[in-house]
């Protein structure tokens, strides 16, 4: 029942997305199942096992799709939970996490979902990881499976990499794959100064990059395994991948071979590349939006960066963002827009960077941030979530937008600050 009763206020809240039109679906009025987490009192490496606790009820909280209840419920793994009291306490859902270490020192989380309202035990299953380090997904894919378990819309970008450059001093930067709590982190490139990665498709098993092979840029594609390496392009002023199609075959660029940078469109096929922009300014930044057949990108056109759009087999450019002076980056996700302003942060003349959710094909718009520092941002695969970098005081943060449920969170780099990310 609960899990039919969860489908069809889901169901509901895409049809009403559906007919809006609009990315702006609110929650406030649905009651969300409630759900205790708790570590067996027999868990192996204790310590450890809570912290998959706290990653999964964070998770779960980032989905939109749970009520997770604070509990210091301990109960041994091999016995049933007392039903009675949870009921009692209004609790739907009760998740048991215990854990165990191979001979191998491989990490496994065993967990046991209760269904309160049915009284009975509804899945049990061992995730399993060979590296303990990587602890951070085990709690993301139970999540992922308490998700599944209730047919939520999909959390399953949880699971997945994303890639940053990190900072490390005057013209160093290393790029980094984590996940996206920054929890776990691992150095792929290192030395010199390598920065904007971009994953090259959805298998996010190849990635782009710009580095400085002997002071000049040069934009780069390696494998994630192998660590193949390819140059794609070199330009004397500056290269950078900003965007790739649906199926990875036609990658937007920024480029400045002469003197002033042009928008190019790469097709990593034929390795031709074509020049979309011609102006004697500065285009950069450009992303794919309306199934490909136009770009949406920053120019200083305006004298000072603003959005543009074109079409690709067109000449003419088209102003899509009114207010603000300083439109420095976006992103798009099939008709949206998701791009930075600067505006003035309070009364006494401050000013912030905020983040704003526009559509090409309405007069929608919609702020997503309301202070600080907030640049970057990037469209999840399914246009739920919206990644970004939060920067104040010098710190920097990931930033997590989730569309359908107007929440936010943050989580911070504990060293360094992120100079670009994508996921």
């Amino acid at each position: 029942m609960l899990k039919k009763v969860l489908f069809l206020m889901i169901s509901f809240s895409l049809f009403v997305f559906a007919a809006d039109a609009e990315l702006d679906i609110i929650k406030k009025s649905v009651n969300l199942p409630k759900i205790e987490i708790s570590v067996s009192s027999g868990a192996a490496k204790m310590p450890l096992t809570q912290k998959v606790k706290q990653l999964v009820e964070n998770d779960l909280k980032v989905s939109g799709h749970f009520d997770v209840i604070d509990t210091t419920e301990v109960v041994d793994f091999n016995s049933t939970p007392n039903m009675l009291a949870l009921s009692n306490r209004g609790t739907d859902l009760f998740l048991n996490i215990d854990s165990s270490i191979s001979g191998f020192g491989g990490y496994s989380v065993l967990i046991k979902l209760y269904d309160i309202n049915l009284k009975k035990l509804v899945f049990y299953k061992t995730l399993t990881t060979a590296k303990e380090e990587r602890y951070p997904f085990l709690a993301h894919r139970t999540a992922i499976a308490v998700n599944q378990h209730l047919n939520a819309p999909s959390i399953d970008w949880m699971d997945k990499f994303v890639i940053f450059s990190q900072y490390k001093s005057a013209k160093k930067a290393d790029i980094i794959i984590a996940d996206y709590t920054l929890t776990f982190q691992q150095e792929v490139i290192k030395g010199g100064l390598n920065i904007f990665p971009k994953w090259a498709d959805r298998k996010k098993g190849d990635f782009y990059y710009t580095t400085y092979d002997r002071g000049v840029p040069t934009l780069v594609k390696t494998n994630l395994y192998t660590r193949k390496r390819e140059t794609i392009m070199k330009s004397e002023g500056m290269v950078v991948a900003s965007d790739v199609n649906s199926d990875g075959t036609k990658l937007l660029v920024t480029a400045s071979p002469e003197s002033q940078p042009d928008i190019y469109m790469y097709d990593t096929r034929t390795r031709n590349k074509i020049k979309l922009t011609n102006y004697k300014g500065i285009d950069v930044g450009a992303h794919f939006v309306e199934n490909d057949t136009k770009i949406v990108f920053v120019s200083d056109r305006l004298g000072y960066p603003n959005i543009f759009s074109k079409k690709i087999k067109d000449r003419g450019v088209e102003r899509l963002v009114y207010h603000g002076r300083n439109n420095s980056s976006a992103t798009t996700y099939k008709d949206y827009v998701v791009y930075t302003s600067r505006d003035k942060d309070n009364e006494f003349g401050g000013f912030a960077f905020n983040l704003y959710l526009m559509s090409t094909k309405s007069d929608y718009l919609k702020r997503l941030t309301s202070n600080g520092s907030n640049q970057f941002p990037k469209f999840s695969e399914d246009g739920e979530s919206i990644i970004f970098i939060k920067n104040v005081n010098g710190r920097s943060s990931v930033g997590i937008i989730r569309l359908n449920y107007d929440k936010s969170f943050l989580f911070p780099l504990k060293n360094g600050k992120i100079q670009s990310i994508d996921w």
